[in-house]
């Protein structure tokens, strides 16, 4: 008969209350098209060069019109753990509660890394800057957001969208802004200035933190944003992709180090992209 150690730890409620804590609304779950795979690279084809519609001339003859398609690939390489030790002793000690407290806690970090890994591709955006107060795409001059110019933002980036042809998307899936805290402020004192029965709640809540649908558009708040960059453009466009296998599991290995304790590892293994043929609606403000 096999010996057996009794770590301490409450290991299947341990996993569930971390994959609570990553079930929960993230901004990334609301802006990105995410897939959980067990593959190490997901193929998005697109078509990068279309065929065209061509006037004919009764009696005459007609030609094919080529097209070429472009496989795009996401690759699931990135790696980020969070390993906790606990003291033997400590574990003796602490209860049930702060087990699931320390696991909510490791399910926020892992959450917090793909936010910020999402963030971090800003690089691979279309850039948007301010030309004599006008939204313009192409440019990196910084805003400074206020009150009295986000509206005047949020209506050139739909613009900046509708000329890219992105319109019927944004229909579909909604154009979106990921605010930082000093931008959503802003916004705030916008909604609470302007309306009737938005402005009124606006004045007796505030804004939803996680969140809200504002000037024709979804609004987010991050803190894990790359210094003087907000991004913007419509949803489910940037993909992200996540390892299903170590995605919310936790592995618990005793003394590790020839430490007296218990080590519980999480892990989350993912990857971001920005489409290729999608970055003219992904959009990367730049503010001061």
């Amino acid at each position: 008969m096999a010996n057996t150690f009794n770590t301490g730890v409450h290991k299947e409620d341990w996993t569930t209350k971390l994959q609570e804590r990553l079930d929960k609304p993230e901004t990334w779950k609301e802006v990105a098209d995410v897939t959980f795979s067990d593959n190490y690279i997901i193929n998005n084809p697109y078509m990068s060069t279309e065929f065209a519609a061509q006037t004919g001339t009764r009696g005459t003859a007609y030609g094919f019109s080529d097209f070429a398609l472009t496989n795009d690939t996401l690759t699931i390489n990135q790696q980020d753990i969070v390993p906790v030790f606990v003291d033997r002793a400590d574990m003796a000690q602490i209860t049930y509660v702060n087990q699931m407290e320390i696991a909510e806690r490791q399910g926020a970090l892992l959450s917090d890394v793909i936010e910020t890994a999402m963030l971090a591709d800003h690089a691979n955006w279309t850039d948007v800057g301010d030309v004599s107060g006008t939204v313009t795409s192409g440019n990196t001059t910084q805003f400074t957001v206020s009150a009295t110019n986000i509206d005047d933002i949020v209506r050139g980036v739909r613009r900046i969208v509708n000329v890219a042809n992105g319109n019927a998307q944004m229909e579909r899936d909604g154009l979106f802004f990921v605010w930082r805290p000093a931008d959503y402020e802003a916004l705030e004192q916008f909604a609470q200035a302007n309306g009737f029965n938005l402005a009124d709640v606006a004045l007796k809540d505030g804004v939803p933190v996680k969140g809200f649908r504002y000037l024709g558009a979804f609004h987010y708040i991050s803190n894990s944003h790359a210094a003087n960059h907000v991004f913007a453009g419509v949803r489910k466009v940037f993909r992200i992709g996540i390892l299903r296998n170590t995605w919310g599991q936790i592995v618990t290995t005793v003394d590790p180090n020839l430490q007296s304790g218990t080590g519980i590892i999480a892990r989350a293994d993912h990857g971001v992209q920005s489409p290729a043929g999608l970055q003219t609606i992904l959009l990367d403000v730049n503010v001061e």
